[in-house]
């Protein structure tokens, strides 16, 4: 693959480490703002997350509002409810507070606040005439999708059963904080979810029809980090080592994938996720193993890369083996972890694969697969994984 020319887009500036969400008042006043509108959800609340950022804003002399009925994968209506609220309370600064769900919203209400019009219009690649007229700032509060400095929103359009993804750097936040220790009250199963995700973003980056020297160096750091962390992670979420580099990896695989995208294994996760309303990070976890079992011959040397990132030991076997060891690795972590290795555990039937099969050709990202999948290759991966 040439490599003789490439664009890397990095739009948001990233302040990391324990504690920098004290900092967090700060900031916002640089935006020369005074009235927030902190955009979260239920989960996120409940952990007594939201409380200490509303004290830190308040303590600080600004006037906070808070939206927090943002759902797990979240819907168009949401996202229009969302906006209406903005526009009702007028504030001049926002901040999305939790995983991806929050983050993608948040980019989505700035969307039909400043262009009106459906959200659906908006779906595809630049498409968002212009940057929005209201900052934010992102912080993450488990270490998954890396949302939090992409140009992508993904967002669930359960009327035609499918999610949508739009991309434009329009999207971008102006800030991230990405503060590990907000990662600690996340519960095992949700940071395990949310790791493989990341995990993914890096793994599919790697091998992206569109690579590049500076994302692969990313995503390859970033799978060896989240290759060694995340068991600890899940066994023991006050490991504070563990969760602040998860959120490391995190972070790296958000900023390597929102330049050489992502393959299959979010397509494939993406339709599922519409047909079934399986959680995006389970049906991630339950097709990657899969998915890079497929494309391994697409990419041997790369696979092997990974296989050595993840701790395997390649040496004295066939460049193929090498390459497999590394699907077999991501499979034994999910296992690990206490994923679901079955979408039949899930409710999934037979019968629901050939449509899940088929809308998963029409997603965006699988020209950026390395190989080129059929529809019957689809349905192949599909019941491997039932």
């Amino acid at each position: 693959m040439a490599t003789d020319s490439f664009l890397f887009r990095m739009d948001t500036p990233v302040l990391f480490g324990d504690g920098v969400t004290q900092k967090l008042a700060e900031k916002v006043k640089d935006f020369k703002a005074s009235r927030v509108l902190v955009v979260t959800d239920k989960g996120v609340k409940q952990a007594g997350i939201l409380e200490k950022v509303e004290q830190l804003l308040q303590d600080d002399g600004l006037e906070v509002i808070v939206f927090d009925e943002v759902e797990p994968d979240p819907s168009l209506e949401t996202i229009h409810k969302g906006a209406d609220f903005f526009k009702q309370v007028g504030c001049d600064l926002m901040v999305t507070l939790g995983g991806g769900s929050p983050i993608d919203t948040a980019k989505g209400i700035r969307v039909i606040v400043d262009n009106g019009g459906h959200i659906r219009d908006y779906a595809g690649v630049n498409k968002v005439p212009q940057r929005a007229s209201v900052p934010l700032i992102t912080i993450p509060t488990t270490s998954g999708t890396g949302s939090e400095v992409t140009i992508f929103a993904v967002l669930s359009d359960w009327e035609y059963n499918m999610k949508i993804t739009i991309t434009s750097p329009y999207l971008a936040a102006d800030l991230a904080l990405v503060d590990p220790l907000l990662t600690v009250s996340a519960p095992p199963r949700i940071t395990a979810a949310s790791g493989i995700d990341a995990l993914a973003h890096a793994i599919e980056t790697y091998v992206s029809n569109i690579s590049q020297p500076p994302a692969d160096a990313l995503a390859l750091k970033a799978i060896q980090i989240i290759g060694a962390n995340l068991r600890p992670a899940v066994a023991n979420g006050n490991n504070l080592a563990a969760r602040n580099q998860m959120a490391l990896g995190s972070l790296m695989a958000g900023m390597a994938f929102n330049n050489a995208f992502l393959g299959i294994t979010h397509s494939i996760g993406a339709a599922l996720s519409g047909h079934v309303h399986v959680s995006h990070g389970i049906a991630i976890a339950l097709l990657l193993p899969h998915v890079m079992e497929y494309n391994a011959m697409a990419r041997l040397e790369k696979y092997r890369d990974i296989a050595l990132a993840l701790g395997e030991k390649v040496e004295n076997i066939s460049l193929r083996e090498a390459a497999l060891a590394a699907a077999k690795s991501v499979h034994e972590l999910v296992g690990d972890v206490n994923l679901p290795q079955h979408l039949s555990e899930l409710g999934v039937k037979e019968e629901d694969l050939p449509k899940i099969a088929k809308d998963t050709l029409g997603h965006g990202m699988v020209k950026m697969n390395p190989r080129k999948p059929t529809e019957a290759d689809i349905l192949a991966i599909l019941r491997k994984a039932l």
